[in-house]
């Protein structure tokens, strides 16, 4: 029984996120800790101790959700051991992004086809730079950086703590990562107020982001690309988005970074590799096979995880 309590409810969310993704009509649990992030944002990221204020904020709203999380399942479970597991399996639905993710970076491709500006709505979307002015060859590579960096933050990232914290520590692992998007940016409004937020991010992303550029090179057999990760994915202005960056890079040969706006503000990201090309819609086509093998493998990696946990 403990067997199919570990194991149902992960086949049954990633199930769901395969058949689904995101539905736009279903309350999404990321909304209400948006609404929550921006409430303590806007209550205490002004006057003085801007640093501390931002770093309490994100410890509570992490540990709370972790605890929340952890008190209802238990709750339910006790109630009715089958109501937890679908609870559970929900939940884990609601983790997971892998399917809404390649389906926005496919449809950035076939908007890009269609018309400059059609290319610039769609992938804008899905990254947080300012699009107004991207070429077709920016907007394709924008969509493709978001797919690396967001296998890791949309799928590896929460099954990897799914793995060692079960579904609480899967949804703090979410509050994380709304954080980060939301408050996480070096710009004047942000810079003290989400610092910490920040760093727990890098922190609670550091080996998923690893796993994952780790993960791609297994899936595709590419294995001279480890010295190739190593050495691109360092070069990443955060210390891990360039890991799954140069895996893809190598993968597709292609290079990414440059320089960006963001809040029109213009940051320099250094190149991800070395071969400056145009990227075609078969390049988005390998590029979402990659992470649908690359989805299946920690899966299959997670579930092994939770079993040895029942030895």
């Amino acid at each position: 029984m403990d067997f199919v309590i570990i194991i149902l409810p992960l086949l049954i969310g990633w199930v769901l996120d395969i058949c689904l993704g995101d539905p736009s009509w279903l309350p999404h649990p990321v909304v209400w800790f948006g609404k929550a992030i921006s409430f303590f944002e806007h209550k205490f990221n002004k006057g003085t101790h801007r640093r501390l204020k931002g770093g309490l904020t994100a410890i509570i709203l992490i540990a709370g959700v972790y605890l929340l999380t952890w008190w209802f399942l238990k709750t339910a479970t006790s109630f009715n051991v089958w109501l937890g597991l679908v609870l559970q399996s929900i939940l884990i639905f609601f983790c997971l992004a892998g399917t809404t993710l390649i389906r926005e970076v496919r449809m950035v491709f076939e908007a890009t086809e269609i018309s400059l500006e059609k290319g610039r709505q769609q992938v804008g979307r899905i990254v947080g730079r300012d699009t107004a002015c991207l070429s077709a060859q920016e907007i394709r590579t924008a969509a493709l950086e978001t797919l690396a960096e967001n296998l890791s933050d949309g799928v590896i990232a929460p099954l990897f703590w799914y793995a060692l914290l079960g579904v609480p520590g899967m949804m703090a692992y979410k509050m994380i990562n709304t954080l980060d998007s939301m408050i996480g940016y070096r710009n004047e409004r942000y810079r003290r107020f989400g610092m910490i937020a920040a760093r727990i991010d890098d922190v609670a992303n550091y080996i998923p982001a690893r796993l994952t550029a780790w993960l791609m090179i297994l899936v595709s057999g590419r294995f001279n690309l480890f010295s190739f990760v190593s050495r691109f994915g360092r070069q990443h202005a955060s210390p891990n988005s360039g890991y799954p960056e140069a895996a893809l890079a190598g993968l597709l040969d292609c290079r990414f970074g440059g320089t960006h706006d963001y809040f029109g503000e213009s940051v320099y990201k250094p190149y991800i590799g070395v071969t400056e090309r145009d990227f075609t819609y078969s390049d988005v086509r390998e590029a979402i096979l990659v992470n649908r093998r690359t989805e299946s493998c920690m899966l299959v990696l997670t579930l092994a995880i939770r079993c040895l946990f029942l030895l």
